[in-house]
């Protein structure tokens, strides 16, 4: 895979020391130009940068060295964990982002995604857990890549991780594990507790319902793509649950 050098951002710096890259975090650009997006990642004045942008074409630009912090997830969060500049890899998509005009990602820009996506996963170990849109890990100020982002497809492929549903047996457990009732809608302070321990910031949605909306709204970017409402109807609470079913069994034997 050949990757274009012309173009270099001095927007980074090294990653803390003894921090292992972790994480894939997939942003759009939401710039017209592509030509413009590369200009901005390596405008010093700007502060911000990415260590990849592939545009529509699928033409892969390598802006910053993988060894170095790029400047691209700002303040965020994930699974207890902060500073997600020094533990990831930031890749830009060229990706306007206007959803009234139902704006779909290129066939050739997700295809070079993919490929780069099996290379870096092997490269730094990166379990497709942690693969995240900017979305997942600010819910709160950022919402890209957006809804029409194919994470579906990827997942097919293992490159990310969706979550599978729940067979009569696994609710059960659920169930009496955790006090669940499948048959109504559950205490939102449980639906916190499960997107916490997916990896989520609940923090500032545990006292204001406009944040719970964006939290909510944020997973459903991800996971719930038809039904991006901000509310958890019956599919985006079971899919929560069979997500949060997948942190259990393997963080607590269950």
């Amino acid at each position: 895979m050949k990757l274009i050098n012309k173009y270099r951002s001095k927007n980074y710096n090294n990653r803390k020391k003894r921090l292992p890259v972790e994480y894939i975090i997939i942003h759009y650009t939401a710039i017209e130009k592509y030509e413009d997006a590369i200009n901005h990642l390596c405008n010093l004045k700007n502060k911000v940068s990415s260590h990849f942008l592939i545009n529509k074409k699928g033409i892969i630009y390598n802006l910053v060295d993988t060894d170095k912090r790029a400047w691209h997830a700002g303040k965020s969060y994930w699974n207890g964990k902060t500073d997600i500049n020094s533990r990831s890899i930031g890749i830009e998509l060229d990706y306007l982002g206007k959803d009234l005009k139902n704006e779909k990602y290129d066939f050739k820009q997700i295809l070079a995604l993919k490929k780069l996506l099996k290379i870096l996963s092997k490269k730094f170990h990166i379990n497709n857990k942690n693969v995240l849109g900017h979305s997942d890990i600010a819910p709160y100020r950022k919402i890209d890549p957006g809804k029409n982002f194919p994470w579906k497809k990827l997942a097919l492929q293992k490159l990310v991780y969706f979550p599978k549903k729940l067979n009569s047996s696994q609710k059960k457990k659920l169930e009496a594990y955790f006090n669940l009732n499948f048959t109504k809608r559950n205490n939102k302070f449980k639906i916190l507790y499960m997107m916490e321990m997916i990896g989520y910031d609940v923090g500032l949605a545990r006292h204001s319902s406009k944040n719970y909306y964006k939290l909510i709204k944020s997973y459903q970017m991800h996971f719930d793509q038809k039904n991006v409402s901000g509310i958890e109807d019956t599919k985006t609470f079971n899919l929560i649950c069979s997500h949060y079913y997948s942190c259990i069994d393997l963080c607590e034997n269950f």
